[in-house]
């Protein structure tokens, strides 16, 4: 496999040559699965700084969804650091301040045009201590698995496939950036639907889709609805 000699982070030249540096779908030369997107041009990239604010709009159109508050950091925080609802000016300038001060992108961002319509939050496992310390999602062994943590996608453009590019790319940049193996925390109710508070982990179907597998189911307890860990293992060479 090529390797990036880009500072990571910043560039996705390493990434599977399908996806290129940015995923990139020009009119009908769409996948499949991604249906509608075969009409669009989608291009995915690592935030950064200078594109930090483009998040702006993305997170706050919906006022109500998490996004509005947590701005996807509170996997990124544990104990009394974490700042629920109420506090989305501060979680805000925490994630700017981490975009700012880190070599690696908290996640890669999905822009149809200039417009920002959707967003994956994704890092090494030690990135996310409440991850690592949660009863659901804590390590099922010793593999340094990278976490996808979260999904945001604008209202307006869900169910057009912007997950599953989002999904893709978050596996070329962890594949680019050293990562062995990358995991997924869906939650499943019985009737194989996932609730709309649940759907920022993503579903099953959307990550055994990209070749995900099961490597545990968990529940809080016995008749509360499972949270599984889905692993892709990532080629080394």
């Amino acid at each position: 496999m090529a390797t990036s000699s880009a500072r990571p982070g910043t560039e996705c030249d390493s990434v599977p040559e399908e996806l290129g540096q940015h995923v990139h779908l020009p009119a009908g030369l769409g996948p499949a699965p991604f249906g509608i997107l075969a009409r669009m041009a989608i291009t995915v990239r690592p935030l950064t700084i200078e594109t930090f604010g483009d998040l702006d709009g993305l997170f706050t159109r919906d006022q109500g969804n998490d996004a509005s508050w947590c701005w996807c950091m509170h996997f990124r925080t544990s104990g009394s650091d974490s700042l629920g609802r109420g506090h989305g000016e501060e979680n805000r300038t925490r994630l700017e301040a981490l975009t700012a001060a880190s070599n690696l992108a908290p996640g890669l961002v999905a822009y149809d045009g200039d417009d920002a319509v959707g967003w994956v939050s994704l890092g090494p496992r030690a990135d996310y201590p409440r991850v690592d310390r949660s009863r659901l999602m804590a390590p099922v062994d010793d593999v340094p698995a990278w976490v996808i943590a979260c999904f945001v996608v604008a209202a307006n453009r869900r169910g057009q496939g912007i997950g599953h590019l989002l999904l893709e790319a978050a596996i070329g940049f962890a594949r680019s950036n050293g990562a062995v193996a990358i995991e997924g925390y869906p939650r499943v109710e019985s009737d194989g639907r996932v609730s709309t508070p649940y759907t920022h982990a993503g579903t099953p179907a959307l990550f055994e889709r990209a070749g995900f597998f099961t490597v545990a189911e968990r529940r809080t307890a016995p008749g509360t609805t499972p949270r599984l860990v889905m692993r892709l293992e990532l080629a080394t060479a």
